[in-house]
């Protein structure tokens, strides 16, 4: 296409804009406004990494798209279910999505935490939420060998490790990336409209359109989790 953005934008809508029933309730918007980015996020990770019953994971980041994850996971049918976190608030909120355990130690102390947890085995499937180098690097070290790592956090290092100590001798497979979020929307919209998922609830805030500087800033120093804009 060769018009300027602006008049291409409408010829996208078709593919890209969901309608939801007339008659929703209000009460359902924060967590359809999830279903437009953190929630598929999070079940572009589970998807991506192969989560379901009888594989265990490890969310590794307490953000709203690892919490996202974790809820996904827990509607994927597994029942060992590992957020790394520690803030309290929101591993608090974790559980009650579907944790089973929750590791607030980081570094090579939350590697032996989950190895512990495991029996010493490590888990199916790591979620990485993060992209902080740190983070990829507990995630190494707790996948099971033959097993996935998926990362959806936005990667914020150049290179990460494939040598023997980390991927290449495990059989380790690394996938995750952008998230696909329009192919998933038709399946989980149905989930929200009929109570069986509350993925909103990443919401701990709500301010007007005036003050999105100050809901970028409660965001940054972690004194809000996710902030619900309105006009």
């Amino acid at each position: 296409m060769t018009e300027p953005w602006p008049e291409r934008c409408p010829l996208a809508a078709p593919g890209t804009a969901v309608v939801v029933p007339d008659g929703t309730d209000e009460a359902l918007m924060p967590s359809l406004l999830t279903l437009s980015d953190v929630y598929l996020t999070g079940h572009h990770a589970a998807h991506k990494g192969g989560v379901e019953a009888g594989r265990s994971v490890t969310v590794i980041g307490d953000g709203s798209v690892g919490l996202s994850a974790v809820l996904t996971s827990k509607q994927h049918g597994t029942d060992t279910i590992i957020l790394m976190g520690r803030h309290e608030d929101r591993t608090f909120l974790g559980r009650e999505f579907g944790a089973t355990h929750i590791v607030a130690e980081r570094g090579e102390e939350g590697v032996a935490k989950v190895l512990d947890i495991t029996g010493g085995g490590g888990v199916h499937v790591v979620i990485e939420a993060v992209g902080h180098m740190p983070a990829y690097e507990q995630a190494y070290g707790i996948v099971r060998p033959g097993d996935v790592i998926s990362r959806v956090g936005v990667p914020q290092y150049e290179e990460a490790p494939v040598g023997f100590t980390s991927l290449f001798a495990k059989n380790a497979t690394l996938t995750g990336g952008p998230a696909t979020i329009r192919a998933y929307i038709e399946a989980a919209l149905p989930q929200v409209l009929d109570g069986t998922i509350a993925p909103g609830r990443v919401f701990d805030r709500e301010l007007p359109l005036s003050e999105i500087a100050e809901a970028y800033r409660l965001m940054d120093s972690r004194e809000a989790l996710k902030v619900l804009i309105r006009p």
